[in-house]
């Protein structure tokens, strides 16, 4: 249990991949306009954390380690998550129209998050400092992969969140737009790195 919470913990407060790894800032800057596309974007990320995690970690443990191809995985991963960005790409398509038109170039842009790469590279590293001396498995890779989706996601939701309520005010014309939107994501970093604290 204790693992479970450390990994947690990590994921989504700790070592947020926004706020404290500073992975995937164009999607965070760009579709967070609005909070129906900040969410759309997170689960969409979510889900290609947690899939790709879910093909590239048994892809590098049992294969390309034992064949002795571990020095390619970044190539590897690429082609995975790639391939797992279109699929999802072509399922939101046909389900939510909307929700692509509002995606827009983010979407096919998940495919180069460094969110995403991130992630699938950090659960074939070290992560024994969250593992409370359990050893890595698929299991806990895609636990950590799921919540730190999750965690994109609440920041999403919380930059979106800001910048509609800051819509409601009159900005001055040299701060309006991208400077009051990199100022609000200054506050929430500042914010998260209290959770930096924490002693997992």
């Amino acid at each position: 249990m204790g693992t479970f919470i450390a990994i947690v913990l990590a994921a989504v407060l700790t070592n947020n991949f926004i706020t404290v790894k500073t992975y995937g800032i164009c999607p965070f800057l760009g579709v967070s306009k609005k909070t129906s596309s900040a969410v759309g974007m997170g689960v969409a990320v979510t889900i290609v954390m947690a899939l790709a995690t879910l093909v590239t970690y048994p892809v590098y443990t049992l294969v390309m380690v034992p064949l002795g191809f571990g020095f390619l995985e970044i190539i590897f991963f690429i082609f995975i998550i790639a391939a797992l960005v279109q699929m999802l790409e072509k399922i939101i398509q046909k389900l939510s129209p909307s929700l692509y038109n509002t995606m827009g170039i983010y979407l096919p842009l998940i495919t180069t998050n460094c969110a995403v790469l991130g992630v699938a590279e950090l659960v074939i590293g070290d992560m024994s400092q969250f593992l409370n001396g359990a050893s890595m498995n698929l299991g806990w890779a895609v636990l950590y992969a799921l919540f730190a989706g999750l965690g994109f996601t609440l920041v999403m939701i919380i930059m979106s969140g800001m910048r509609e309520k800051l819509n409601c005010y009159k900005t001055p014309k040299a701060l309006a737009g991208f400077p009051t939107a990199m100022v609000t994501a200054s506050f929430i970093c500042m914010a998260f790195m209290v959770f930096t604290y924490i002693q997992i």
